[in-house]
């Protein structure tokens, strides 16, 4: 690492990087150890892995099973190697809610109260977090854990309601912390917790300042640090005004940004350059001491994190001071030997036409375009009011600028797999609108085409999923590609199905394909009128069909 670095820095105890080891996407060994390398040799100090249930646990077979899970040699093998590189390793598990995945299993049923979120005042509970706390003690050398907690919203309302009756979720959610902590101490462990329960249980308002949050000041426990989470916004004085807030809470706030990774295939550097700018410059304004960037992979971990480098170097250079556009760009393209604003092609996908997209959220979601136009159904196009005419032009240009940078030795097959997406949303985009409009008019013509270009469009699925595997199993364990094999498969054979009944259309031997007659509805609205036309969906069970899965 460089000492460079360190020194100009020291505004910061702490900068690190949160890779998502549990959607699905669990890093193997070897692209771990490349992670820290690089974001070692960019001035990181820290690395949390983000592990649900994704780590072995002794008497607890059921604890991630099947999910790829890391073995207890694994973690100690990790942890080594980031102290070699003068990396402290942080592990990040969850002891209140995101537990979906144990709470499958009938060993684990009873432990849970709503939804996702564990029993508080059950002693399996706390037998449970004692047996992670144990296996954290043996495979991290930090004695700093990240224990999760946040978004549990239906504290207390499922079968803890039924056990013991209504009680404040405030009042629930500090007894669990401060057995949680106690349990943290008998290992030597201090605390981080997510806030934003704190917050919302307060008044339901995200990260405002009131006296009822500040009335539960003095009942954090000591070893309990806080983690002010925010990804959406670019403007420094809307995190300004919320590190206030939780400053008057616990003064050593830590903060926790977001590379944007989780939205589909395509990552989103340009909105997440802009939301870490503000948000670093806060902080330091601010005096907090540790930040770091999650990588979340939600619905299926699909992006490649090492998309996310212009994010990366950005964060690494303006944390050091260096806010100059230009000299960040020249300095990554010496370092990684190529362009910046060429890397930056990676976002394309999710944003054709090249800017971002602010829809559904105030604070500026974006779009994802990419994972929407390729899941929605030929027949079915719950997203079709949402298509654009000339999309799969744009599409195709899109590929085309990708292109030249699929032959790069290290990065290229980032590009291909993008490149390769690029090349089915050409035809498939606007597959679903063209059909209704063949349909509706018995255009033989048209129908002759849309036969064609199905045949097309399975051939280059068939090329992206080639393309997309690879670059899964460059980075991640095979565990969680089945699921990527179910939908890439299901949507491979559901465009060869559609194909098969148009042209039996075609042949006269039906005379009608019933879906097609359905007149398409705004799906954020109420039928009458379309509304915008980019949106915003990062679940896969919202896009691919109205129908239950």
């Amino acid at each position: 690492m460089e000492d460079a670095f360190r020194t100009k820095v020291q505004q910061f105890r702490r900068v690190g990087t949160m890779l998502d080891c549990s959607r699905n996407a669990v890093a193997n060994l070897d692209s771990l150890r490349e992670w820290i390398d690089l974001t070692a040799g960019l001035g990181f100090t820290t690395l949390m892995l983000y592990t649900e249930d994704t780590y072995e646990l002794a008497e607890n077979p059921y604890f991630g099973y099947l999910r790829g899970r890391y073995s207890k040699e694994d973690l100690k093998e990790v942890d080594a190697y980031a102290a070699s590189k003068h990396m402290e390793l942080i592990p990040c598990i969850q002891t209140l809610a995101h537990l979906r995945t144990l709470k499958r299993w009938p060993e684990y049923a009873p432990h849970f109260d709503a939804e996702d979120i564990l029993l508080i005042d059950d002693d399996r509970v706390y037998a449970l977090i004692d047996q992670i706390f144990s296996t954290l003690s043996q495979c991290f050398t930090s004695r700093i854990a990240h224990i999760g907690m946040d978004e549990a919203n239906m504290l207390g309302r499922g079968r803890y309601l039924e056990q013991h009756g209504y009680h404040d979720a405030v009042e629930l959610l500090l007894r669990h912390l401060k057995r949680i902590a106690a349990i943290g101490a008998k290992y030597g462990f201090s605390l981080l917790m997510w806030s934003d329960l704190f917050f919302y249980h307060a008044d339901s308002d995200s990260y405002a300042s009131t006296a009822k949050v500040c009335s539960i000041k003095a009942q954090i426990p000591d070893n309990v640090s806080l983690v002010y989470w925010d990804y959406y916004a670019t403007e420094k004085a809307h995190y300004d005004q919320r590190l206030q807030a939780h400053k008057a809470l616990k003064a050593d706030t830590w903060f926790a940004g977001g590379l944007w990774s989780w939205t589909g295939y395509a990552p989103h550097n340009g909105f997440s350059i802009r939301a870490a700018r503000a948000a670093i410059e806060s902080c330091q304004e601010n005096a907090v001491q540790d930040i770091f960037f999650a990588l979340w992979g939600d619905d299926g971990g699909e992006c490649s994190r090492y998309a996310l480098l212009p994010s990366l170097f950005y964060v690494s250079e303006h944390a050091r001071g260096n806010s100059d556009t230009e000299t960040i760009k020249c300095r990554f393209q010496k370092k990684f030997r190529l362009p910046f604003e060429k890397f930056m092609l990676l976002d394309l996908p999710g944003t054709p036409n090249g800017t971002d997209t602010q829809i559904l959220h105030a604070a500026a979601q974006i779009c994802n375009a990419e994972k929407f136009l390729l899941y929605q159904d030929c027949f079915l196009g719950l997203m079709d009011r949402n298509v654009a005419p000339g999309t799969g032009a744009l599409y195709a240009s899109c590929a085309a600028r990708l292109a030249p940078y699929t032959r790069n030795r290290t990065w290229g097959y980032l590009f291909l797999t993008q490149k390769a997406l690029c090349e089915v949303l050409q035809l498939k985009a606007e597959l679903g609108v063209r059909t209704q409009r063949a349909y509706a008019a018995r255009d033989r013509s048209a129908l002759e085409q849309l036969l064609r270009d199905y045949q097309e469009t399975e051939k280059r699925l068939k090329h992206f999923y080639e393309t997309f595997k690879r670059q899964w199993l460059l980075e991640n364990k095979p565990h969680g590609f089945d699921v990527q094999d179910t939908r890439l498969g299901g949507l491979i054979w559901r465009v060869k199905s559609c194909k098969e009944r148009l042209q039996a259309l075609y042949d006269g031997k039906i005379d009608r394909i019933e879906e097609l007659e359905e007149p398409r509805l705004e799906l954020l609205g109420h039928g009458e009128v379309a509304g915008e036309t980019s949106v915003c969906y990062n679940s896969w069970k919202l896009t691919v069909t109205a129908n239950p899965i």
